[in-house]
C-alpha cells in the first residue's frame, strides 16, 4: 500500500509582481505566501527550495537513525542542515549539501560516516532529487 500526501500551491499574476500561497493537508503550511523577491531576492518568507530543504534534512535524519540503529547504536542527538543551490540562470536546483552532527554513544568516526553515507544514498527525498547531493558528517563526542 503506497502512503501519499497533499500539498498545494496557489498563484496569482506574473512571475516578479505576481505571488500566491503553499498549504499542505497537515495544516503545517496553510495559505504560506511565496513569492518571486522571497526566492530570488532573499526577502523573507518561504520557497520551494527552502521546503526541499527541510524535506530533505527531515528525511535523510530519520534515515540515519534508521541506519545506526541496524548498526546497533542509538542516537542521542541527530542535527542536519540542508544548503539547497538554485542556479537562477538556468532555474535549477544544482546541489543539495547536508551537514550533521550526531551524539551517538559507541560509534566511532567512521561508523558515524559510513552509517550517514548509506543514509544519504538510500533517503526517499535523495532519491527523489537529480542534483549533486553532498554530505558532512560529524561525530560529536
Amino acid at each position: 500500500m503506497s502512503i501519499e500526501n497533499f500539498a498545494s500551491a496557489q498563484w496569482k499574476g506574473s512571475l516578479k509582481e505576481g505571488g500566491g500561497t503553499l498549504s499542505t493537508r497537515s495544516g503545517v503550511l496553510k495559505d504560506t505566501p511565496y513569492d518571486f523577491r522571497r526566492r530570488f531576492e532573499g526577502a523573507e518568507g518561504t520557497n520551494p527550495e527552502e521546503m526541499i530543504g527541510a524535506a530533505h534534512a527531515g528525511c535523510f535524519t530519520m534515515a540515519l537513525s534508521l541506519v545506526l540503529g541496524e548498526a546497533g547504536y542509538t542516537a542521542d542527538s541527530l542535527d542536519t542542515k540542508a544548503k539547497v543551490t538554485l542556479d537562477p540562470d538556468t532555474l535549477s536546483v544544482t546541489a543539495v549539501h547536508l551537514t550533521t552532527v550526531g551524539r551517538v554513544p559507541g560509534a566511532d568516526q567512521a561508523a558515524f560516516e559510513e552509517a550517514a553515507n548509506g543514509a544519504k544514498e538510500n533517503c526517499p527525498i535523495s532519491k527523489l532529487l537529480k542534483a549533486e547531493i553532498t554530505l558532512e558528517a560529524t561525530l560529536e563526542g
